[in-house]
Formats: C-alpha cells, structure tokens, sequence
C-alpha cells in the first residue's frame, strides 16, 4: 500500500516529466512536499489497493514528486500535465471538477485520484468558497462533503440546485458508509449521487464520468431549448399588434392547469406551448402574416402551414414531445371543422384542448388592429357562443368560465 508522507518544505519543484500516469499529480497540497512509499498503512483513507500498481515491485524513482508552492489564502485549480488523459483524450476543455471538504487530507486524496484520471481540479475548504467558486469557475461537476463548519454541504447544494445558471452541475455527496440520513437529506436538496470513504478509484472515476456526460448533454439540450424560445419570442416581436400574447398564455396556463390539477409535466408543457405554439410563422412569408387586411383563400392555406412547420422545428427535441400536440392542433375545432387533421372531439389531444381555450380568451380581450379588446364578461359569451355552434369542448369550456369567474371575483 502506498502512503502519502508530508514534509514541509518551501522548495518549489517540479516533478520530472514520464510516461506513467503518476506524473499527473503536480500541484495537489498547500505549502508541503509529498512523497510516495512503498509502506504499508492507509493513514489518507484510501481503500485497500488504491494505487497499487500493476505488474510494478517496486517504486521507480519517477513516482517521488514534490507538489509547488501555493497561496494559503486561496485553493487554485489545477491542471494535469498530461493531456492525454483518460478523460476526454484529445479534447482540450477537460472536465473540471470542484472538490469541496474541510479536511486537507480527504481533499487531497480526491484530488489525487481525480487528477490521475485527467481532470482539471479546483479545491474549495469551506462551503461558502465552494458557492463563490462554482459561480466563478462553472465546475462540471462538484464533489462536496456533507458535514463542514459554517456552510455545510446541504445548504451549498440546496442554493446550486436553486440557482438556474448552476442547477445542472452534477453534486456527488460524501458521505460515511452507513450514513443514511445523510442520504436521505441529500436527496431532499437534490444530490445526484452519493461516495463513501474511503475513496474506491474505480468507482469515483465512474460515477464522475457518467454525471459528467450527462451534464454536458444537458446542457446541450437546454441550449437547444433555449434557442427556441428565443427563436419563438423574435417571431411575436414581427408583429408589434399581439403585445405580451406569449407571456400572458404563460402566466394563464399556469393558473388554468393548476386550477385543473393536472400533473406537473402538462403544466410546463401548457407553459412551453405559449411560447412556442406559433414558431411554426418563421416560414410564413412577411406578406401574409402581417397583411392588414383579409387573407385570401390561397393565403390562408399558407398560414395554416405554421402548425407543421412548428411540429417539425420541435420535433427533434424529446423535452418537446408534450408541447407537440399543442403547436400541431391548437386550431382544431370540436366539430371537426379545424385544421390542420380535422379532428373531432376527444381525437383532439386534451392538452391542445386546454390551451386552445386559454389561447382564444387572450386574443379576444386584447385590443387587435381589427377589433377592440373585450371585457372578461363579453368574451366568455363569446366562447360560448362557439361552444354552442359545436367548435369548443363545451365541459372544458365552462370549467374555463368557472375558473376566470373565481379568478377575476
């Protein structure tokens, strides 16, 4: 078993440059040289094995390395020396990696094995440093003690996890083994995953990587979300006469859906679907769509594409799958006479129901450039009016009555 000895010393050298991975852990202690030998005992809290190597009986002398000189006041990150590490090989953003504890020697053990693997590591001895760094550096992942002075580690993974620029940073909680309701309150402020001391190589490696991966294809698909809303947002700026439309379908599905009790994911989707229910009018020519007067037949057939075209636009995103049915037919009609597919009745997705109502009620008390905004009163006559002729879902529809009854009283 190999033991980390520490000498203090002031020297600032550099560890001779070698093939084997070792070489990697340069700068990983504060103002000590460490040393490798070939000693039996586990005084870090390695588990049995950690750094033993294969086919090796004894320590060359390359393994012996003297760490640089560092800053108290301040935990830098560091960089491995070589950069064909396992990690991301080839890739010159390595994974950055935040490891947060109080204690030196557990750091620096974490330190040392995520440094083998490659990753560029920034430290942070209390968790209000932790908070300061994340927001600095954007870790890919922050692997956090549980239990240190002051601000512990619930309270740093409760405010990351609340915080919208930080809450898709993956946090790896450590924990002691039997810990449970360390575990339990971990997962209570959205831990995504739990270690144990002493450290296991193999499985810290692991679950990095894979919360790593997952982190940056989330991030992926958020920036892909967010394209699209901005995407949404510079098409209802094309026509200066619909206002807040968009905004106002947030705040009203919101309202509506939990006045309905649907689940959590048809909300978002009634929510999403006001922002994105129209993307589909990027394809449709200046000239129709903002055209003062009436459309004519064969214009209408090109404004009816805009449900199709939004359809496709979002279709590749599997986040996107409940505000499909919206964006495809919020324009069917109870009768069957809507389009684009006609359909009638129930054949009509509930959601694409629900927001169609919500969608119809701002648009007739808003002030347009070919009619005047009605009150709250005349526009529920109006909807049911609709209803009456067979367009609406008429139990639907006086929920909505209900609902802005309760609302406006």
């Amino acid at each position: 078993m190999i033991q980390w000895e520490r000498k203090h010393t002031n020297s600032n050298e550099k560890v001779a440059s070698g093939s084997n991975p070792l070489s990697k852990l340069t700068n990983i202690s504060s103002n000590h040289v460490l040393e490798l030998q070939n000693v039996e005992g586990d005084s870090m809290g390695l588990s049995k094995g950690e750094f033993m190597l294969e086919n090796t009986p004894a320590l060359p002398s390359w393994m012996k390395q003297q760490n640089l000189h560092k800053d108290d006041e301040s935990l830098d990150s560091r960089k491995p020396q070589n950069q064909s590490a396992k990690v991301n090989s080839g890739d010159s953003d390595l994974p950055k990696v935040l490891v947060v504890d109080d204690h030196a020697a557990s750091r620096m053990t974490a330190v040392a094995l995520l440094g083998m693997e490659g990753y560029e590591i920034i430290e942070a001895d209390s968790g209000s440093k932790a908070v300061d760094l994340v927001s600095e550096q954007q870790p890919d992942l922050v692997l956090l003690d549980v239990m240190m002075p002051g601000m512990d580690g619930f309270e740093v993974c409760q405010i990351l996890k609340q915080n919208e620029l930080t809450r898709l940073i993956p946090v790896i909680f450590i924990t002691a083994l039997n810990d449970r309701r360390s575990r339990i309150r971990g997962i209570e402020v959205g831990a995504d995953d739990f270690l144990t001391k002493p450290f296991d190589r193999v499985e810290l490696a692991a679950r990095v990587k894979s919360l790593v991966s997952q982190k940056r294809l989330n991030e992926d698909l958020d920036h892909a979300e967010k394209v699209l809303f901005s995407v949404a947002r510079a098409i209802e700026s094309r026509d200066p006469n619909t206002g807040d439309h968009c905004e106002r379908l947030v705040k009203l599905g919101q309202a509506f859906g939990e006045y309905l009790c649907l689940s959590r994911n048809q909300i978002r989707d009634l929510m999403w679907g006001g922002y994105l229910h129209d993307i589909g009018k990027v394809g449709i020519p200046d000239a129709v769509l903002l055209k003062k007067g009436k459309l004519t037949e064969e214009e209408w057939e090109i404004m009816r594409q805009h449900v199709s075209i939004g359809e496709k636009i979002c279709q590749p995103l599997r986040s996107m799958r409940g505000v499909i049915p919206i964006i495809r037919h919020h324009h069917e009609r109870w009768d069957g006479s809507g389009y684009p597919d006609g359909l009638k009745g129930n054949d009509i997705p509930y959601i694409a129901q629900v927001f169609q109502i919500i969608d119809i009620y701002d648009a007739l008390t808003s002030e347009r450039p070919y009619k005047r905004s009605f009150t709250p009163e005349e526009a529920l006559n109006i909807m049911l009016e609709e209803t009456n002729t067979g367009w609406r879902n008429p139990e639907l529809v006086q929920q909505f009555v209900d609902f802005i009854k309760t609302k406006v009283s």
